[in-house]
């Protein structure tokens, strides 16, 4: 079975679940990926992480004999217009899971939040969050501040720039790395955040900035093909060669679409990566070969936590905690591992990252975080 019929069996069409009504049968989940905007070269990797998820849980015998079905809805939009989308799912569905950028993470929350589970799967921007609203990635100072201790320690630099998209995570990373940054001894030289969205960042001018700023790192906090813009005209700047960079949003996909990189001073900080080797990501590498052969999208940080955020909300309704009341204490056990038995076969995911560093289209881990 191919890519596409394997996703033809669990995916719902968001407008025929809307006229169809509600469905006691199934398991459904709405399924909140970017297929536009800034994120949208990650979202056929997540769909396919999705359905891998959806799959194993049906050929498992569902939950209570009830199957999953996943229904789409893009989130690479404007934050309005998604919130509007899923908010005409409520009812249809028992829970959301998904990534997406965090303006449109804040608008579902203040739309879904108390009335049905939201599983939220990438890095965050940390704090509290309202009732229902469940985070399986890392706040800024958790995701960063082993990464940024390995490279102001081993890598003896000390004059850091801080670029990102201006929105709500890169905001907080800017303001958590200025903290560990110091904490370090080190400093920030300069700090820049673009217009988010936009119609593309004039990278030229950011590494001129860099150069005037006498940066020798720089945390770098775009995100989709902003960051592979950025990649692309950096890896070709006198800086490449000198100057380390560090991300808390690249993966396969963007390192791809900067047409890799070859410089040795690319770093990245995620949960995970293609080619880390543990046992369970090697596991779920043949699950997902097995299902979509090798030609498939990669399964990336982003589409492992998404795949992950699937096997959660199943858990959780096999336990009977799939509710905006129980879902974040439901959720934190079963991420514990005290009720690992819920779990798919390849348990809860594990926690922290790892620091991998850019070799041509690949990112080579070389410490764990």
């Amino acid at each position: 079975m191919d890519s596409a019929a394997v996703v033809r069996v669990v995916v719902r069409d968001r407008i025929e679940v809307v006229l169809a009504g509600p469905d006691p049968a199934a398991l459904r989940l709405g399924l909140l990926l970017p297929l536009s905007g800034a994120l949208g070269l990650t979202g056929p990797s997540g769909l396919l992480a999705a359905a891998l998820a959806a799959t194993e849980v049906n050929s498992a015998g569902g939950v209570a004999g009830r199957e999953a079905h996943l229904v789409l809805v893009d989130a690479g939009r404007a934050p309005a217009e998604v919130a509007v989308d899923a908010s005409g799912l409520v009812g249809l569905v028992d829970a959301f899971v998904g990534f997406h950028t965090s303006d449109v993470h804040r608008a579902l929350e203040n739309a879904l939040a108390g009335r049905v589970p939201y599983v939220f799967t990438p890095p965050h921007e940390g704090g509290r969050r309202k009732s229902g609203v469940v985070l399986l990635g890392d706040s800024p100072e958790r995701q960063l501040a082993s990464a940024l201790r390995w490279l102001v320690e081993r890598r003896r630099r000390t004059r850091w720039a801080l670029v990102g998209s201006d929105y709500i995570w890169p905001r907080a990373v800017h303001r958590d790395a200025t903290a560990i940054v110091r904490a370090l001894g080190a400093q920030v030289v300069a700090r820049r955040l673009v217009p988010f969205p936009g119609p593309g960042i004039d990278a030229e001018a950011i590494v001129a900035g860099l150069v005037r700023a006498r940066a020798d790192a720089v945390l770098v906090s775009l995100v989709g093909r902003d960051l592979a813009r950025f990649n692309r005209v950096f890896a070709a700047s006198p800086l490449a060669g000198r100057v380390v960079r560090l991300s808390g949003s690249l993966e396969e996909n963007g390192l791809l679409a900067a047409g890799g990189d070859d410089t040795g001073e690319l770093y990245a900080a995620m949960r995970s990566f293609a080619g880390q080797g543990d046992e369970r990501r090697l596991a779920l590498a043949h699950r997902h070969h097995a299902l979509f052969g090798g030609e498939a999208p990669v399964l990336d940080a982003y589409a492992e936590g998404v795949y992950d955020g699937v096997h959660l909300a199943v858990a959780l309704a096999a336990a009977g905690r799939l509710t905006a009341a129980d879902a974040q204490s439901g959720a934190a056990a079963l991420l514990a591992g005290i009720d690992r038995h819920a779990w798919a076969a390849l348990g809860p995911p594990r926690a922290g990252g790892f620091l991998a560093r850019a070799d041509g289209l690949d990112l080579t881990v070389i410490a764990p975080l």
